[in-house]
């Protein structure tokens, strides 16, 4: 990959993603750069949906089209910084063998956002994932390439998907009001009698906090399936993305601790945060060397499941979302 074109997508995980830039920079140099590459293609495929007076969506269509021709190899990159990300990408994919369905299924859930706003169940919004988030799971593990890669999947497929619940259910108020769109499953929020009137209005109730524990106990089973597999994973690059769950999960402590409000405003972690928690799971890391252990002791996520999640929200042929 040209130097260009990895300093340019470098620069795009910097401006857009300062919690998983730091993480990735404590990755070695031969993933670190094939992630910020990685991290830019999601990024600019991303932004052709999330644009709140963007183009009609004939118009987005279109764009993520060529977006997937380019990342395919089946056209010439153009000339721009998004041309730049798109060749490197496609460099990327050639080098690790990365097969044309994870990219396909990727770009078919940026077009799911075009038209789908709603999820009735979480099976439904899991569908939806295997696109946005598993899919970046999957690549991530064949750009590792651990030495038992069947092994550690279903785990980095799992992180994936907690990561993007994470985001999900911090950026309520974002995405309903700038969107137009609602990630919490429709059968939860009916569960606990909120309406989506109650989101746009930030009406925050015993209802609503009912939703966020209940989302937020099912996504900490997935940071839990998805930690586990961290040792799996190769020794110089284990720390890089125990510190992503970490920051990622961190998200929880801030949503818990402003009394589940996430529709008032964003909860973010500041710079000053980031940084303690780098220290903190650093020391603990050199401590004891185990993921898992390091996780548990550092971040906002228990060892226990404490169960909150009832079974009548749970998705059929998923598991009940308790310890």
């Amino acid at each position: 990959m040209q130097s260009d074109n990895i300093q340019a997508s470098k620069s795009i995980q910097q401006r857009t993603g300062r919690t998983f830039h730091l993480a990735t920079r404590l990755l070695p140099e031969r993933i670190r750069h094939p992630t910020y590459v990685m991290y830019a293609f999601f990024r600019v495929a991303d932004e052709v949906v999330d644009q709140p007076e963007g183009p009609p969506p004939n118009v987005q269509h279109e764009r993520l089209e060529e977006f997937r021709e380019m990342a395919l190899g089946n056209r010439e990159p153009e000339d721009s910084d998004e041309g730049a990300v798109l060749a490197a990408f496609q460099q990327l994919r050639e080098d690790n063998g990365i097969p044309d369905e994870e990219v396909n299924v990727f770009i078919d859930a940026m077009e799911m956002d075009i038209a789908q706003a709603r999820y009735e169940t979480f099976e439904d919004l899991r569908e939806y994932m295997r696109g946005s988030a598993v899919a970046v799971g999957n690549m991530m593990t064949m750009v590792m390439d651990p030495p038992e890669k069947e092994t550690a999947l279903p785990h980095a497929q799992a992180l994936a998907e907690a990561f993007q619940l994470t985001n999900f259910l911090r950026d309520v108020r974002e995405d309903i009001h700038d969107y137009g769109r609602v990630y919490i499953p429709q059968e939860t929020l009916e569960h606990h009698g909120v309406t989506e009137e109650q989101l746009a209005d930030a009406e925050v109730d015993d209802g609503f906090r009912a939703v966020m524990q209940t989302e937020l106990a099912r996504t900490e089973e997935l940071y839990r399936e998805g930690v586990a597999g961290i040792r799996y994973l190769p020794e110089d690059c284990q720390f890089g993305v125990l510190l992503s769950a970490v920051l990622y999960a961190e998200h929880h402590r801030l949503i818990r601790s402003h009394g589940y409000d996430v529709l008032s405003e964003t909860p973010e972690l500041t710079r000053r945060r980031r940084l303690w928690l780098l220290a903190r799971t650093w020391w603990h890391w050199r401590r004891n060397g185990d993921p898992e252990a390091t996780f548990y002791a550092v971040s906002a996520v228990s060892e226990q499941s404490p169960g909150t999640v009832p079974a009548e929200v749970t998705s059929p042929g998923q598991p009940t979302w308790r310890g």
